[in-house]
C-alpha cells in the first residue's frame, strides 16, 4: 500500500466504503461505473468507462486488496471502493518461460491449476485466485503438456466459495441500521 494511503487512513479513519463504482473485467481491465451504468445492470452486463490512465491504473495495482469477508478492494486514500469482479479476483499473464503475474503487475507461483465446464483455466497463487488470461492460455497448455501444472475440474459456480471471494460486494453490502 502506498504511504499516501496509509496516511489518509490514519488522517481520516472513518470515511464510508464505496460500493459498484468499480469493476475488474475477464481480461484485468479496470472500469469506472457512475450511478446510469450500475443502475443498468450488473458488472457483467454493463460495465462502464474503461480506464485508461496508466498511472491511475499503477496506483489501484498498488493499493488492491481483500478483507476478511473476500471481498476485493481498492483503497483510494481514506476510502475502500469495492470492486465488482467479472469472474475472479486477480488475471493471470503467463510468461513464454511459465511465470505467473497478476495483471496489477505482481508476481505469484502457482499452487493449484482448475478448469472449469467451460474450459476456462484458472490459478490458485501464493497471493490468490484468478483466470488465466485468454491470450495466454496456450502458454498454460504447454505447462500443462509437459506436467508443470496438473488442472483439477470446477464447477465456475462454485469457485468464489472455494477460494473464498465475493464477485459482488455491492450485492454482499449490509446497510447501516436506522
Amino acid at each position: 500500500m502506498d504511504d499516501i494511503v496509509r496516511q489518509a487512513l490514519a488522517k481520516w479513519p472513518n470515511v464510508p466504503h464505496c460500493y459498484g463504482w468499480l469493476g475488474l473485467d475477464r481480461r484485468g481491465q479496470w472500469y469506472m461505473r457512475d450511478d446510469r451504468v450500475q443502475a443498468a445492470g450488473p458488472f457483467a452486463v454493463s460495465k462502464g468507462a474503461l480506464l485508461r490512465h496508466d498511472k491511475l491504473i499503477e496506483f489501484i495495482g498498488r493499493n488492491y486488496d481483500h478483507d476478511e469477508r473476500g471481498q476485493w478492494f481498492f483503497q483510494n486514500g481514506p476510502q475502500r471502493v469495492y470492486v465488482e469482479l467479472e469472474v475472479a479476483p486477480y488475471v493471470w499473464r503467463v510468461a513464454a518461460d511459465f511465470a505467473v503475474t497478476a495483471h496489477t503487475g505482481r508476481a505469484a507461483q502457482p499452487r493449484r491449476t482448475v478448469v472449469d465446464e467451460g474450459g476456462r483455466l484458472y490459478l490458485d497463487t501464493d497471493i490468490g485466485f484468478g483466470l488465466v488470461h485468454s491470450l495466454d492460455v496456450q502458454i498454460a497448455a504447454d505447462a500443462i503438456e509437459q506436467g508443470l501444472w496438473t488442472p483439477e475440474t470446477m464447477r465456475a459456480g462454485e469457485l468464489p466459495q472455494r477460494f473464498g471471494y465475493a464477485c459482488s460486494p455491492a450485492t454482499l453490502r449490509q446497510e447501516p441500521a436506522a
